[in-house]
């Protein structure tokens, strides 16, 4: 029993899938340039991980518990033994609860660990590469494996043409490890943030899901999963949080910009991209963020 939020009939498909591109374009580019100026300031990753899921969770846990309400009543109003109990997770997701854990680890949680881990070490050019510009060379590698598709000529051109491109940016500060340099970490650590973003991608695709229903899934996961852990990891001094000592107008706007924006809004968007255009084109429309 759907309890999705269906797009007013007045707008096409196509149509809609255009506005969620640029959509997340626009806040795509946004999250990086934001992102490298966060790491130059008083937050630790974690500490912007921790305020990124609060300020997503503010908004999209109420939701996805309002919608389980209403699945699990319209379920009981349609009666039988047989109607599987709609949601998961304390009632929170909307969907089941092996598709939030794999959807909420991989888009949600290890995601935004990896990607702020990399501003720490690497400049903002090298996220605007390696983040958007890899993730269609991972979703077409992966829409192989998971989804059956094949890759054209054109398309294996591009992925050369990718693979090129992360040589030039991350080659350099390898070659530089040598002699101390950190920017390499940085690099892996933005590649493997694109890794889980297009295996997110792949698996919406794959089932179907719902843009709405989707981001608020790995919104109550990485809700549920990171913030008693990292609570009690910041309390019992085994992680450095620095939430403490940061200014307040800081916490907000990370909890807006990051949760709000790069979440609710660019993760509605992003998904819905996904259902008109496909992972591999979607991951394609992405790469357009300016370096």
């Amino acid at each position: 029993m759907s309890c999705a939020v269906r797009p007013p009939s007045r707008f096409t498909a196509r149509q809609l899938g255009l506005a969620a591109a640029v959509v997340t374009v626009v806040v795509w580019t946004a999250f990086i340039l934001v992102a490298r100026a966060s790491a130059a300031r008083s937050l630790a990753p974690l500490d912007i991980a921790f305020l990124r899921i609060c300020g997503a969770g503010l908004v999209l846990v109420p939701w996805g518990a309002w919608q389980v309400a209403r699945a699990r009543q319209e379920a009981a109003a349609a009666g039988g033994p047989g109607i599987a109990r709609p949601g998961s997770i304390l009632g929170l997701s909307p969907l089941g609860l092996r598709l939030t854990m794999t959807t909420g680890l991989l888009g949600g949680l290890m995601y935004a660990l990896l990607a702020y881990s990399g501003f720490f070490y690497a400049p903002a050019a090298h996220a605007s590469v390696l983040l958007p510009g890899s993730l269609p060379l991972w979703t077409s590698l992966l829409a192989v494996v998971v989804l059956g598709e094949r890759i054209t000529r054109f398309r294996a051109l591009g992925l050369l043409l990718i693979v090129a491109g992360d040589l030039l940016v991350g080659g350099r500060s390898l070659l530089q490890a040598f002699a101390g340099g950190q920017v390499w970490k940085g690099d892996l650590f933005f590649m493997a943030a694109a890794f889980c973003w297009a295996s997110y991608s792949v698996l919406a695709r794959r089932h179907a899901l719902d843009a709405v229903r989707a981001t608020i899934a790995i919104t109550v996961f990485a809700f549920v999963a990171y913030l008693p852990a990292y609570t009690v990891l910041a309390a019992t001094g085994l992680v450095a949080s620095r939430l403490a000592i940061a200014p307040v107008g800081e916490i907000v706007f990370q909890m807006l910009f990051q949760g709000v924006g790069s979440v609710v809004i660019s993760g509605i968007a992003f998904t819905q991209m996904i259902r008109y255009f496909g992972p591999v084109r979607s991951t394609m429309i992405t790469a357009l963020v300016p370096g």
